[in-house]
């Protein structure tokens, strides 16, 4: 075959062209995600201090106040939120992957778990207020954890699902020649092979719920008092914030760029300790 100099040059134009294009698309987002955290960070540990964490949200015109109680009221209904979509969105997950292939039950499941993925956060807020709140006659913490389960629970499933599948089929067959029944192989082999997958998908969904603020604007709305009562209005963060950045007091937008710091931060470290916890017991 006759070497084509021609057809080389071609080549190596278009791939410099690719590369070049590829590059400048990385750099752009790369820019714009620094100037994002760059004016988070800088407005939002300007607002930081000891008052945000012991104080609760002040009224209209008074000054100081903190965040203490939208922080407890975020905190107890992402828990509440985790301590359902985990069991959920796991176990389903291991049943799409692990006896769902030829069962039109799986199949109605992942078309449901994709239009709940694709759908907006805010029809699956005013879902639970029609269900969950309207019916009640009040809003309250319950359906604010609820909404964002609806939200959390996909996440888990498809990324459990997608995990599972990537464990080698050996493995299963291996397990099974020893004897173990399929249960014991779907929970003690194929999930903890794929652990450090299901705990991303878990950290995703976190990432995703903890600063939804549509859902909670229909469900849990805010409080502006200090309040753990789940069956009332309770105080969160992304309310908080997104009523905050609004207003015209000069106090209140610090204390919104300082709530959206948290959240950040919060995710952060959240996904750093996770990833190192996983990584010391992948060594062990």
């Amino acid at each position: 075959m006759e070497f084509n100099q021609q057809l080389y040059k071609k080549r190596q134009r278009s791939n410099a062209i690719g590369l070049t294009l590829s590059l400048g698309a990385m750099g752009l987002g790369l820019f714009v995600l620094l100037w994002i955290l760059s004016v988070l960070l800088s407005n939002g540990f300007a607002a930081l201090d000891w008052n945000m964490f012991t104080q609760s949200t002040p009224a209209p015109g008074s000054e100081g106040g903190g965040l203490a109680n939208a922080i407890v009221g975020s905190l107890m209904m992402v828990g509440f939120t985790v301590l359902v979509s985990t069991p959920v969105g796991v176990l389903a997950g291991v049943y799409l992957a692990e006896y769902g292939d030829q069962s039109k039950t799986a199949e109605l499941t992942r078309f449901v778990t994709d239009i709940m993925l694709s759908a907006p956060s805010i029809v699956l807020g005013l879902f639970v207020y029609a269900i969950a709140v309207a019916t009640v006659g009040n809003f309250s913490g319950w359906a604010g954890s609820l909404a964002l389960s609806l939200i959390a629970v996909p996440v888990v499933v498809r990324t459990t699902e997608n995990m599972l599948r990537l464990v080698p089929g050996s493995l299963r067959e291996a397990a099974f020649a020893l004897g173990a029944p399929r249960w014991k192989v779907s929970t003690m082999v194929t999930l903890r092979a794929a652990r450090s997958g299901v705990m991303t998908g878990l950290l995703l969904a976190v990432a995703r719920i903890s600063g939804e603020t549509a859902p909670l604007l229909f469900t849990a709305l805010n409080n502006q008092f200090f309040s753990t009562n789940m069956n009332a209005p309770i105080a969160n963060l992304p309310v908080v914030i997104f009523q905050f950045a609004l207003s015209p007091y000069e106090n209140w937008v610090r204390l919104a760029w300082g709530g959206a710091l948290l959240i950040t931060l919060s995710v952060l470290i959240l996904n750093v300790v996770a990833r190192v916890f996983l990584r010391e017991k992948n060594r062990v």
